[in-house]
């Protein structure tokens, strides 16, 4: 559409005149991005340099990536595309930095030397978010081309790139290479051994990770923290916390290591009073702080403090998006405020699986289950497989059988998903909840993974319920090849004998049983009280 024919409300100069009075980085400039497009403006002389609409988006969004890569080749330059490359590579989608490096580099675009160390962290980071071999594989090779980017740029001299590179290899397990990186090094500082430590840390060696850090000449407030963040890795939080409590100067890092550790091991009680003593010594929460304090909350249904820090992400003017944005929406999810979650999640602009995971699973368990597959059928990315967890569990506490199998065969098929035995125990659930259970005990017979005793109770109380009694023997022969009996189960196939009035074999289970081992388990429940 020409400028020409546009009413004078929507002409460039009036568009332009709104853009210059919106704050940077707003939440708005993505409806006026997308009003551009609508339009046909993006491309008008007014907006061509794209700078001012670009400083208005936030930087690690799908408008600044769009913007960018639909920008002609003479308005681009390394100021506009370098701190988006910098914002992705600490984003839920890395992948996003080298889509953008790829297409400057296609335009034959110089890129200096500082967005490197971004594109090396966006693959190490790309490649431990990938779900597939094959997309894990392609971002090993691409990092093996940025290495060999650096050395024709003869920029590997830079301590910067160097210690991305230690990084990088060590996440993909390559300790190898992340060693001669660093040995190479002419000038070691201690953000550089701390990267070899974590090399180490990532790739599961760690007594290299030990060595390596009592060899570290110096030890600043990094080598703390990755004292702390190693011992909370291994597990062993007493030791963690023993650290904290020796450190000089504590800034929001230690802070952070801590409260992810205890969220790591399933303590989250203990993250919660830690979050609140690092309030009491007026510590600045950062991203991290949030994200791993929302896991707690979301774990314990404390929704009282998952309120009160979106109220301070508000008052702070920090959009919920990214990370933050998904720990929201799983919080409230977890918490049952499901118009809260969708609320934080139609508002997000930028929405990897996990955040798609989080609302359908979230609306699945409450019961929500024709919300969560529609929302399923609008997902804009491919699922994984908890995302079918969530819509299995949907069709199962609904009574859509038919979907069911018709979703679980789509993930095989379509998606190219194994099932694993929660999928399977999805399915047999909803079998046996709708009169199935002659079909939920082939599924178990014919499966490929081992079979859980847990699916074999479920074969067998359907068929209390639905008085299948040579059924019941098999499940409950193929359960006492899984575990020793158990009291719950006899007596489940002592009442199938008696519904169906056989005496004699209630009598005969009750002699063959007696003298036996029969474990019982006594009940028992927990609350948290704070």
């Amino acid at each position: 559409m020409q400028s020409s024919t546009l009413p004078d409300s929507y002409s460039p100069a009036a568009v332009l005149r709104l853009l210059r009075r919106l704050p940077r980085r707003s939440a708005a400039a993505h409806q006026l991005h997308a009003l551009l497009a609508k339009l046909g403006l993006l491309l008008h002389p007014v907006f061509l340099p794209a700078r001012a609409l670009l400083s208005r988006l936030p930087v690690a969004s799908p408008s600044s990536l769009s913007l960018l890569l639909a920008a002609p080749p003479s308005v681009l330059s390394p100021s506009l595309f370098c701190p988006v490359i910098a914002a992705f590579s600490s984003s839920p989608v890395p992948s996003c930095s080298l889509v953008l490096f790829n297409h400057v580099s296609r335009l034959s675009l110089p890129t200096p030397l500082p967005a490197f160390p971004a594109l090396l962290k966006s693959c190490a980071r790309a490649f431990t978010l990938s779900s597939r071999a094959g997309a894990a594989a392609a971002f090993v090779a691409k990092g093996a081309e940025l290495h060999c980017r650096v050395l024709k740029l003869g920029c590997l001299q830079d301590r910067y790139v160097r210690n991305a590179m230690v990084s990088m290899y060590g996440k993909f397990g390559h300790l190898d290479d992340s060693r001669r990186v660093f040995d190479e090094m002419p000038v070691k500082n201690a953000v550089s051994w701390n990267a070899l430590v974590g090399a180490h840390g990532a790739a599961g060696d760690w007594q290299g990770a030990e060595r390596v850090s009592h060899a570290m000449p110096a030890r600043n407030i990094s080598w703390w923290n990755n004292e702390i963040m190693r011992k909370a890795r291994l597990g062993d939080m007493a030791e963690a916390e023993r650290i904290f409590r020796e450190m000089p100067d504590r800034d929001a890092m230690p802070w952070n290591s801590l409260i992810s550790g205890y969220v790591k091991v399933g303590m989250h009680d203990r993250a919660l009073d830690v979050f609140q003593e690092m309030q009491e010594n007026g510590i600045e929460p950062t991203e991290l702080t949030i994200v791993s304090t929302l896991g707690a909350c979301a774990e314990m249904v404390d929704i009282e403090i998952g309120r009160r820090i979106h109220k301070y992400l508000e008052s702070k003017g920090i959009t919920a998006d990214g990370y933050v944005g998904n720990a929201l929406v799983d919080m409230y999810a977890k918490c049952g405020r499901l118009e809260l979650a969708r609320q934080v999640f139609d508002s997000m602009f930028i929405r990897d699986v996990t955040c798609w995971n989080a609302m359908i699973v979230g609306l699945s368990v409450h019961g929500h289950s024709h919300d969560a597959l529609e929302l399923f059928d609008s997902m804009k990315i491919e699922p994984d497989h908890v995302t079918f967890m969530g819509v299995l569990t949907a069709c199962s506490y609904s009574g859509l059988l038919n979907e069911g199998r018709a979703y679980f065969k789509r993930m095989i098929e379509d998606y190219r998903i194994a099932p694993n035995v929660k999928h399977y125990g999805c399915m047999i659930d909803m079998l046996c909840r709708y009169g199935k259970a002659h079909e939920a005990y082939q599924m178990i017979k014919d499966m490929p993974v081992k079979a859980s005793p847990v699916l074999w109770k479920m074969v067998l109380a359907a068929c209390r319920v639905h008085g299948h009694i040579n059924l019941a023997n098999k499940a409950l022969d193929e359960l006492h090849q899984l575990m020793p009996a158990d009291h719950d189960d006899v007596i489940t196939m002592s009442n199938v004998y008696a519904e169906a009035k056989r005496w004699d074999d209630v009598e005969h289970l009750r002699t063959k049983v007696i003298g036996y081992s029969v474990s019982m388990h006594a009940a028992r429940s927990h609350v948290y009280a704070r």
